[in-house]
């Protein structure tokens, strides 16, 4: 049998590399006869040797990590299902982090006692803004559609102030895209480059949007000065990726805090961002809402849209003011009560009589301008209606149960009326007698009406705020009386708890009608309207009683063209003359209601008219007191 020489040279040394091993090996056993000297010598020069391996992996680890690091960069940039990997997981992650730690943050603040209720309203109202700050820090760093979301967020009437203040920055948080990436779209969609389109284009935008911005050119040809909507290229490849990570996260936040629950706002974009991105879909919304108000003396203008791609979307240019800047308003002599009323009977159209309503309404998607020579406004002015992207539908049964709820809360409270409110919040939103309270100050916007709360709002509000017994009887909203709105959701877990269920079943249509209902009342306070802060609520009780009448007129009618002349009974006649006075009573005196606010409006006008012609000096002083600017 072949036996090695016994030699120390032939311990194994894990530090030696493979390559050393070889040669330590070759020079032990091709000269098995070295001389003591040389053998010296080899032992003498090894310290020099030893030192080697150590520098070979210093240089191995990080030289494979550069490999990997560029790999890693390669395939980030050529390889489409990797990049959408890591960014998915990248962007997952902050949105999951800011809300698993926000219910966190909820149940620890929840579950400690506090020596007394102002301690826990000041608790409570901190939870609710740092929850609010990790999600708004998310959805700055993911952008995009998560700007979107954040700004619908903000626009949800029944969420705490905390949430609702901390998301509306992001109204004007919006980065725009660089030039030469718009370039590089238009070319892809059109077929064409700007320069070539546009006969001038100016390349900085007027206005960016979460997703999309605004330029102003000039068509070559007509030289007509045009808006220009351009979405921001990169949304369309992170969509699909940004909506699924949404599901993901709030799944998580559902499984592991049940209460606290918003896979809603993952449905919603879910439903409706594709449409929102698709700008051909938008040109049909404005087309369909341009018809519904053509035989309508309306004082609404919706742009005329010259081309439309999927991306990209060419209409009128309309040069107008913000309709709640009052020094516009006064500069073109446009009375700002008359603004109020117009957007409430615009929006009351569309949702009580159409059944078909803008659901992006926002200051920023509203104009005014002065009416134009053959104008159909009956007034001077024009209110232009922007970003026609996403609309909802109301069926015909939802549309009049929401009519006949918005009658029984301007009703006077009878036991009757009372049944009638729950009876249609149920068929409306979907809501019980427990959540009933919370649904009607949503809807309402101000404190429920008596018989609402019953033992709750002697607990949760002071006992100096009267309770009104239908809207009607609503006095101007004082600053106590929003302090405990403001402060109820903060203070009761309970209550908080009673909106996340209230925004769990209320359909999405109805939730973009109260976002309707929120800009009108926000509108009417912005523009310092003269006239009681009950007065739209008038105008919805007209459409309101016009919905219905059409309804039940149209069912009766229909009865009796199906039942002939030789059918039709007295008792169908009856039914149909007592529907028509029912409306009739109604109308007239909502019209008599009108006319007696008007005349006060106009009176407290006339009052600021005469101070400021001797306070501030003069008939321009005036002009601005009644104007509402001094």
């Amino acid at each position: 049998m072949f036996s090695l020489p016994r030699c120390s040279a032939l311990r194994w040394r894990p530090s030696t590399s493979s390559g050393e091993l070889r040669t330590v090996f070759r020079f032990r056993f091709t000269r098995p006869q070295v001389p003591k000297l040389a053998h010296s010598f080899s032992q003498a020069s090894r310290p020099q040797e030893t030192q080697q391996p150590k520098a070979s992996a210093w240089i191995f680890i990080p030289g494979a990590l550069l490999v990997l690091g560029g790999a890693g960069v390669l395939a980030y940039n050529y390889n489409q299902p990797f990049r959408h990997t890591t960014l998915a997981v990248v962007r997952c992650s902050r949105v999951a982090e800011a809300a698993i730690l926000g219910a966190i943050d909820y149940k620890l603040t929840f579950a400690k006692s506090y020596n007394s209720e102002e301690e826990k309203a000041e608790a409570y109202s901190e939870c609710h803004t740092r929850s609010a700050r990790r999600v708004l820090k998310a959805l700055l760093a993911n952008g995009g559609i998560f700007i979107k979301l954040g700004q619908h967020m903000a626009s949800v009437a029944v969420l705490p102030r905390e949430w609702t203040s901390t998301m509306r920055p992001l109204q004007d948080q919006c980065e725009p895209t660089a030039y030469e990436d718009l370039e590089k779209m238009f070319i892809s969609d059109m077929g064409t480059s700007i320069a070539e389109y546009f006969e001038e284009f100016d390349p900085k935008p007027i206005g960016v949007a979460s997703l999309a911005q605004v330029h102003v050119g000039r068509l070559k040809g007509s030289g007509e000065r045009v808006a220009v909507k351009l979405q921001h290229p990169h949304l369309q490849e992170f969509c699909e990726i940004d909506m699924e990570m949404v599901e993901v996260s709030l799944g998580w936040i559902k499984h592991w805090f049940p209460e606290f629950e918003f896979t809603w706002l993952g449905e919603e974009m879910r439903e409706n961002l594709p449409k929102e991105m698709n700008f051909v879909h938008e040109k049909r919304n404005a087309e369909r809402a341009m018809a519904d108000f053509e035989n309508i003396r309306t004082s609404l203008y919706i742009p005329q849209v010259k081309e439309a791609k999927k991306r990209i979307l060419v209409m009128e240019y309309i040069q107008g003011g913000r309709v709640d800047d009052l020094v516009y308003l006064s500069d073109h002599n446009i009375d700002r009560n008359k603004v109020s009323l117009e957007l409430a009977r615009i929006f009351c159209q569309m949702v009580h009589i159409n059944g078909w309503f803008h659901a992006d309404p926002h200051p920023g998607n509203l104009l005014i301008r002065p009416a134009h020579p053959g104008s159909k406004s009956p007034y001077n002015f024009e209110i232009v209606l922007l970003d026609h992207g996403l609309y909802f539908d109301l069926d015909t049964a939802l549309r009049i149960n929401y009519s006949k709820w918005w009658l029984a809360l301007i009703a006077p409270a009878t036991p009757e009326t009372l049944a009638d409110r729950k009876k249609y919040a149920k068929l409306v939103g979907n809501i019980d007698e427990d959540l009933y309270p919370v649904f009607e100050a949503a809807i309402t916007g101000r404190a429920a009406l008596e018989g609402s709360w019953e033992d709750v709002d002697r607990e949760s509000a002071p006992p100096t705020i009267p309770r009104a017994r239908s809207m009607i009887d609503l006095s101007a909203q004082t600053e106590e009386e929003m302090e405990a709105i403001r402060n109820a959701v903060v203070q009761k877990e309970g209550l908080l708890l009673s909106v996340f269920d209230v925004l769990r079943r209320v359909p999405r249509r109805v939730l973009m009608v109260l976002k309707l209902n929120d800009l009108t009342r926000s509108l009417d306070r912005a523009l310092m309207t003269t006239h009681s802060t009950i007065r739209i609520f008038l105008i919805t009780a007209k459409y309101c009683t016009f919905a219905v009448w059409l309804d039940e007129s149209q069912r009766l009618v229909s009865e009796m063209r199906n039942k002939g002349l030789s059918g039709m009974s007295l008792g169908l006649l009856w039914d149909y003359f007592w529907v028509w006075w029912r409306y009739e009573k109604m109308y007239r005196s909502l019209e008599l209601a009108e006319w007696w606010m008007d005349t006060g409006a106009r009176l407290v006008t006339a009052k600021a008219w005469v101070r400021g012609l001797f306070t501030v000096g003069g008939l321009q002083g005036a002009h601005r007191a009644a104007a509402g600017l001094a």
